[in-house]
């Protein structure tokens, strides 16, 4: 037991070694960042949320009051474009003339001044598109559908935040 004693008593002499540097971030500082960065994320993906007391905040935002919207008994409103007068795209000698009268449905009465502020634009938009058009393209119901659809996706990109519902044709003569 002598040796024994002597190779413990010589163990005790030498002072104890302390942590390395690796050893170091390998125990003591990666889990302190992994704690970190997973309370982080515990936070910010509103886990927390009911023990902090938050609750009742996030409740009135995710119901937040019902926009009220158009009363469907309203008396729609129209605004009616000026008249227009393009040369249609003709191939033969004769010229092919169309006369256009529209009015537009929007939304709410609110909108008529802004499309009265971007009616010059809604004009061009139209008469570029009808002065590409042919005789063939008018012909039929549709001719005259696609005629609508097309108007009316080119007015709601002219008039963007305004919401036009319909384009109506109040007259049209090709000649």
């Amino acid at each position: 037991m002598a040796e024994h004693d002597a190779g413990e008593n010589a163990t005790d002499g030498l002072p104890r070694k302390k942590f390395s540097g690796k050893k170091l971030v390998l125990f003591v500082i990666l889990p302190i960042v992994l704690l970190i960065g997973a309370g982080a994320g515990v936070f910010f993906s509103g886990l927390l949320d009911g023990l902090l007391g938050k609750k009742e905040e996030h409740a009135e935002e995710a119901h937040p009051p019902e926009p009220v919207g158009p009363d469907p008994h309203a008396a729609p409103i129209f605004y009616d474009l000026p008249d227009m007068l393009v040369n249609l795209n003709s191939a033969g000698k004769r010229p092919a003339f169309l006369k256009i009268k529209i009015s537009i449905q929007v939304s709410k009465g609110e909108d008529v001044p802004a499309i009265e502020h971007v009616l010059p634009r809604i004009i061009d938009n139209f008469q570029v598109y009808l002065r590409e058009l042919r005789l063939e393209d008018l012909r039929g119901s549709a001719g005259m559908y696609r005629l609508r659809q097309e108007l009316l996706l080119r007015i709601t990109a002219a008039a963007h935040p305004v919401k036009v519902k319909d384009v109506l044709f109040k007259e049209m003569l090709v000649q």
